[in-house]
């Protein structure tokens, strides 16, 4: 990975408790689909709670590409997106907003619907393992799309009117289910979609698509039914808060000893991690307004923990608790079995003075995809080890606040390269580090 600079680069200075009061807003997760999602009505969508991430402002600008006004609604974090005048886009300019997101693959199915084609770019995002992209446009082409690949990316075409169709998912993933559900809901007849995702996240997708006129029945064994409409309306609808930059504060509390309390956090999204947090000996108090997370002193238990697809342990919670577990007391297993390469930011931990060892077998739980495979996803992680500071370079969103946690819970100065990565899903980490009392600075700027 390229280091862009002392901008890029963070000291951390080690050992400090982070204590205070930090907010979350909407979900990374959601927040871009839902402005994706604005192009496909007639009229002005409202969302609100929008977080200032980076991916938020490369669907903006992507949106403002296709002819979409987009501008700051009445209060803070709210923005109005009127497509009244969607059109096509320079292909040089779309690839020059896309840069790292996986985003604009989900731009087709509401492009094909409103101008008939549409160009993604290559894609790019986190490298933690297999993200086929080509998924996504088999059911396209399910659809009815053309698809055609160019020297500069996939340019694709819709001869007529989109149609329902039967797609049963070999794996629930999340982009794919988006990708089903936007494309669906202009589709001529019924779509049936087996084997989705059902987060937190689509289900407020969802919502956002029933404001905006789409039908869409959700059963209880992960089978999506889309009736498809003629046109839809815009929507008003408020974001639901980032369950999983919550969960990421949470882990540093408790890897720091420290107590913090997360404005926004919610109880409803989050049970499975506050299960697993308690096991692991961290504390919490819900109220109204958010989850107050902290370390209640004494020895941290070790685990067996196993990610999966929503309703289980979510890979995005996986990171920032296994810096947490390098502080428990014995041996925890952790086996991912979302992404076959998610345990690769570990290894840093171990120059830190973590004791992780990585192993290619199902450890601790059932069988998984990755199983029979030569992938390194499972990990048992012996503790307690006192970290030391040390040069890290971030390698991706979760494991790059992971390392920023661990920089925190270390003795002595680590220097964070690729900081500007964990804007894509983390706003305002900076100021949030500085309220909760870190002790951070840019090299020849002093931030706390």
């Amino acid at each position: 990975m390229t280091v862009n600079g002392s901008d890029d680069v963070l000291l951390v200075h080690g050992g400090t408790p982070l204590s205070g009061e930090i907010r979350v807003r909407g979900a990374k997760n959601l927040v871009p689909k839902a402005m994706v999602a604005a192009l496909l009505g007639s009229g002005p969508s409202r969302l609100r709670n929008v977080p200032d991430i980076r991916d938020v402002r490369v669907v903006r600008g992507l949106l403002q590409l296709h002819g979409v006004t987009v501008r700051p609604g009445d209060e803070p974090g709210e923005l109005v997106m009127d497509p009244t005048n969607v059109e096509s886009a320079n292909v040089a300019d779309i690839d020059a907003h896309a840069g790292s997101s996986r985003i604009p693959i989900l731009f087709c199915g509401p492009l094909l619907h409103r101008i008939g084609h549409a160009f993604i770019p290559g894609l790019g995002g986190c490298d933690i393992g297999g993200r086929p992209i080509d998924f996504h446009f088999e059911v396209l082409r399910q659809f009815g799309a053309k698809i055609e690949k160019r020297e500069d990316g996939q340019y694709l075409e819709a001869p007529r009117r989109l149609r329902g169709t039967k797609i049963r998912l070999p794996y629930p993933s999340v982009g794919a289910t988006e990708q089903v559900l936007l494309t669906a809901v202009l589709a001529e007849g019924v779509t049936e979609l087996s084997n989705a995702a059902i987060e937190p996240e689509i289900e407020d997708l969802i919502c956002v698509l029933q404001k905006m006129g789409s039908i869409i029945a959700m059963d209880t064994d992960r089978t999506i039914r889309i009736t498809g409409v003629d046109s839809l309306g815009g929507y008003t609808h408020k974001a639901l808060p980032d369950r999983l930059e919550a969960a990421s504060w949470a882990s540093a509390a408790l890897a720091t000893e420290g107590d913090i309390y997360v404005r926004g956090a919610q109880q409803r999204s989050m049970m499975t991690f506050l299960n697993t947090y308690r096991k692991v000996g961290g504390a919490f108090e819900i109220d109204d307004e958010g989850i107050r997370f902290w370390h209640p002193g004494g020895q941290l238990k070790s685990i067996a923990l196993e990610t999966d697809v929503h309703p289980g342990f979510q890979t995005d919670w996986q990171q920032p608790l296994v810096v947490a577990l390098t502080q428990a007391t014995g041996l925890s297993i952790i086996h991912e079995t979302v992404y076959e390469s998610r345990l690769g930011f570990t290894s840093a931990l171990n120059q830190m003075g973590a004791h992780i060892q990585l192993y290619r077998e199902c450890l601790g739980g059932s069988d998984c995809r990755f199983g029979q495979r030569n992938f390194l996803h499972s990990a048992v992680v012996s503790g307690p080890t006192k970290l030391q500071g040390a040069d890290l370079v971030i390698p991706d969103l979760r494991g790059g606040f992971s390392y920023l946690i661990a920089a925190l819970a270390a003795q002595g100065t680590s220097r964070v390269h690729g900081i500007d990565l964990i804007n894509r899903g983390y706003e305002n980490f900076m100021e949030k580090l500085m309220e909760l009392g870190a002790k951070v600075e840019l090299p020849g700027k002093a931030l706390g």
